[in-house]
């Protein structure tokens, strides 16, 4: 069993080392002899955070003691370098904080810590999480275990990629325009973005622009999302936009007393979309109404009125350059290429930013009305599966784009702050994951993660573990 115990989601992991059929020293050996195995090829992880060996022998005397264990007790979990972590190194991606050591836990670092789970790693990200490929002057590159010429995305990959190779069963991401979302779907696993402000961002950085960034878990079962998602949630008396009190359990949910209604579309403002992408979210479609869903094909014309990834660049732009060139005063020559550019860009204009904003506006008011009607939507993730690292432009069903296309599927949901998750239901022609996007109403997570774990359950995809 000990092979497979890096296959294994964290709710199983838990109930084994629970009921002592292994033990907590077990898993965490295991996980660590995967990231010893794999990681020189993937490159997912930057720092081990030491002493996970002891903490687990620490968890197994407990339960031999008779002690009240948490949900997640003996689990080991992996962080994004963005998140603060005591006594472990959390560097951002960026020469300009190479050894820098946080004094306190991420408050969804230490919420995890608290359910009994053990810090394993921390993983790789773009410069200051600006970026939908994994890459930085001071870690290097992430690859996609899945084909190591291709990227795992931005900014969470290296998460994404550490818990699709086996080396960490659940995760923490942050989540600015796609970065856990995009990264799980390049690489095959699930990833929630609840709704703004219901998991804090408190030791996360950076928090600009504050209205978009988000905290989600990463796993490879959505019933791990749900229970992750649990433990994270709700105020912690220091993020101000951390404001709604936890009412949700880790439990799916039950089906309610009517039929549960869901629009999707592949089009509607979203741009080119790769036919194989268009065809799994159709699939996705077809299954759900196989199994009592009501499935209607939606439109969404506010998606193409306002372009959301324009009023997303028109937005944050003013907004992050700030944060950026305090931290980067007189260290201008340890930037790199994405965040040098992003100073020198233009400002935005005060009107261009009023009518940005009030692009969002009509945004928030189409999807307040789309969901009077429906109980979710869903949509591709990305327009393609995972491309080669380092393109500037993606060739989308004959159709020639930026890179920054990627993101057109993910950033609405950003804007308006609705809870959206990924999870996979396809695999392209090469082999490589396919994801559908699920989002629904705000505050309503119980509602994405029930139809998430349907459709789960739906998937046709066999092959859930890369060949490395």
């Amino acid at each position: 069993m000990t092979a497979d115990l890096v296959h294994r989601d964290a709710t199983e992991l838990a109930e084994l080392i629970r009921t002592r059929e292994v033990s907590s020293v077990e898993v965490v050996r295991a996980h660590l002899d995967r990231i010893e195995a794999t990681d020189p090829r993937v490159n997912a992880v930057v720092t081990l955070a030491g002493g996970a060996l002891e903490a687990a022998r620490a968890a197994d005397a407990a339960l031999a003691a008779g002690e009240e264990v948490g949900p997640l007790h003996g689990v080991p979990f992996t962080a994004k370098d963005s998140f603060d972590t005591a006594g472990v190194l959390t560097q951002r991606g960026s020469p300009i904080f190479a050894g820098r050591v946080p004094d306190t836990d991420a408050t969804s670092v230490a919420r995890l810590k608290r359910a009994g789970a053990i810090l394993l790693a921390k993983t790789n990200l773009p410069e200051f999480s600006y970026s939908t490929e994994s890459d930085n002057l001071l870690t290097g590159r992430t690859n996609n275990p899945w084909n190591l010429d291709r990227t795992p995305g931005g900014s969470s990959g290296g998460e994404s990629a550490a818990i699709a190779a086996g080396m960490s069963p659940l995760g923490l991401g942050s989540d600015l325009a796609i970065s856990v979302r995009g990264p799980a779907a390049h690489t095959g696993i699930a990833a929630l973005k609840p709704t703004h402000g219901r998991i804090p961002m408190t030791g996360v950085w950076p928090r600009a622009p504050r209205r978009d960034w988000h905290v989600g878990p990463m796993a490879r079962t959505v019933r791990d999302l749900a229970l992750a998602y649990a433990l994270l949630s709700g105020p912690d008396g220091a993020d101000g936009l951390a404001s709604v009190p936890r009412t949700f359990d880790a439990g799916l949910g039950a089906s309610p007393d009517r039929p549960v209604r869901v629009g999707w579309l592949t089009d509607s403002g979203l741009g080119p979309i790769d036919p194989e992408v268009a065809a799994t979210v159709r699939s996705a479609a077809e299954a759900l109404h196989g199994a009592g869903v009501v499935v209607e094909a939606a439109d969404i014309p506010a998606l193409e009125r306002d372009n959301p990834l324009d009023l997303f660049y028109r937005q944050h732009v003013m907004e992050v350059k700030p944060a950026f060139r305090e931290v980067t005063a007189g260290q201008e020559d340890r930037m790199g290429r994405i965040s040098t550019h992003m100073l020198a860009s233009p400002d935005t204009s005060v009107h261009d930013y009023v009518q940005a904003e009030q692009g969002v506006e009509r945004l928030r008011d189409a999807f307040a009305a789309y969901f009077r009607r429906y109980d979710a939507l869903l949509l591709p993730v990305l327009p393609v599966p995972a491309h080669p690292h380092g393109v500037s432009r993606l060739t989308v069903d004959g159709r020639t784009v930026p890179a920054a296309h990627i993101q057109t599927a993910t950033v609405p949901f950003n804007l308006t702050g609705l809870p959206a998750l990924s999870l996979r239901f396809g695999t392209s022609g090469e082999g490589l994951p396919i994801g559908v996007q699920l989002v629904a109403g705000w505050h309503c997570e119980s509602t994405i993660l029930y139809v998430a774990a349907l459709l789960e359950s739906l998937s046709p995809v066999r092959d859930r573990h890369p060949a490395l």
